[in-house]
């Protein structure tokens, strides 16, 4: 049997991340799938897609004959695509950075299709903007906990609610080493 590839080397890949989120919250039928992602040709979609479903990113949740082809919905599967904290120890400088403009990018490429689109009731619903947060990893667990509850309720395709893209982005400021020191001895909630 071989080794399972880490949720890293599996999800952040440019077209794999775009499918992992357009599939989050929802089933899609493949052909709903290329068309939430018409700038990459089936040939590609169907190759990532199958890698994903191999390494259970992504599961098929029904299976019917169309037109003589058979048509598969997808879903995420039981593999949770997300890298957690204990791989991105186990990850290179190279690995991560890598991993960190592949995010970056898909954020952008979101954000250009937005522009890009004609519907101009979208902006309604953008928003972006950077808060400096002062935590210790106790805090901060419980603001990720809280924050993961929050939307809970709104992680599902709903009728009459509009898809948007929430992201989070935590980056430590590493521009004062006085005030890291002090983060690892600081045991105050």
């Amino acid at each position: 049997m071989p080794e399972e590839s880490s949720i890293a080397d599996v999800v952040l890949h440019p077209v794999r991340l775009r499918v992992v989120q357009q599939l989050g919250g929802r089933s899609l039928t493949t052909a709903q799938l290329r068309a939430t992602l018409p700038d990459i040709t089936q040939a590609t979609l169907y190759r990532h897609v199958a890698v994903l479903v191999e390494a259970g990113v992504l599961k098929v949740v029904d299976e019917r004959r169309v037109r003589g082809a058979v048509e598969r919905t997808l879903a995420l599967g039981e593999r949770m695509a997300h890298v957690d904290q204990a791989e991105l120890r186990t990850m290179s400088d190279a690995h991560i950075r890598g991993a960190f403009l592949t995010f970056l990018g898909d954020v952008a490429a979101d954000f250009d299709r937005f522009i890009d689109s004609d519907d101009g009731s979208l902006r309604d619903f953008v928003g972006f903007g950077r808060t400096p947060l002062y935590v210790d990893a106790q805090a901060l667990a419980t603001i990720q906990t809280g924050l993961s509850e929050l939307i809970a309720p709104y992680t599902s395709e709903r009728d009459g609610r509009r898809r948007v893209s929430f992201g989070t982005l935590l980056v430590p400021d590493a521009a004062d080493p006085q005030q890291s020191q002090h983060f690892e001895n600081d045991e105050s909630p």
